[in-house]
């Protein structure tokens, strides 16, 4: 193989790389400013500067395409921490949560696609799996805090998830407020409930 060859597939695959890239940031750019229901793949491929065929090459449906889309982008915006001690980890991962208040557009987002769930089973499915994944993140920080010897094994990871995403989930949709400052006192009684002493 050419070095012409070479770097004539390697620019493609970044092309291709950068494309995908576009249709992500495209898609959840649109879900915050129009709202899920409004979203098309005709828009997003108009905003990524793609072809419509792009898209559906990589996702069927549009379910599938937000919800990749939101994933990657509430990754990047909430990340799983490690700062070395569950409390350390569940305070800044809960801060960053509990900070969608600052950004009226995303938390109005995140209120339309949990009522879209309600309504459409088929993005339902999509929209379950990605909050899954959120919850995924905290139950996998109490297990590595289990491994540490931090926390007894006998701990309900599930149930301790459920509790810190109930305060955030209840508060959004009833649009009390998300106070950060709050997160270290909220993970206090949270851990106060799991540890046994």
């Amino acid at each position: 193989m050419s070095t012409a060859d070479r770097t004539a597939r390697t620019g493609g695959r970044v092309r291709s790389q950068d494309a995908h890239d576009a249709v992500l940031s495209a898609t959840a750019e649109l879900v915050e400013e129009i709202g899920y229901q409004r979203v098309t793949m005709e828009g997003v491929a108009q905003r990524a500067n793609v072809a419509k065929s792009t898209i559906y090459r990589w996702w069927k449906s549009k379910p599938q395409l937000v919800m990749d889309a939101y994933r990657q982008t509430v990754e990047q915006r909430v990340p799983a921490p490690d700062t070395g001690d569950i409390r350390g980890d569940l305070v800044e991962f809960t801060t960053q949560l509990y900070r969608i208040d600052a950004y009226p557009v995303r938390a109005k987002a995140l209120r339309g696609l949990m009522a879209e769930a309600q309504l459409d089973s088929v993005f339902a499915q999509a929209f379950r799996e990605w909050v899954d994944g959120r919850r995924a993140v905290v139950t996998q920080l109490l297990t590595r805090a289990v491994e540490r010897g931090e926390l007894t094994a006998d701990i309900d990871a599930d149930y301790a998830a459920d509790q810190l995403f109930g305060v955030f989930w209840y508060r959004l949709l009833t649009g009390r407020p998300l106070e950060p400052e709050r997160a270290a006192e909220h993970v206090d009684r949270l851990l106060r409930g799991i540890i046994r002493t």
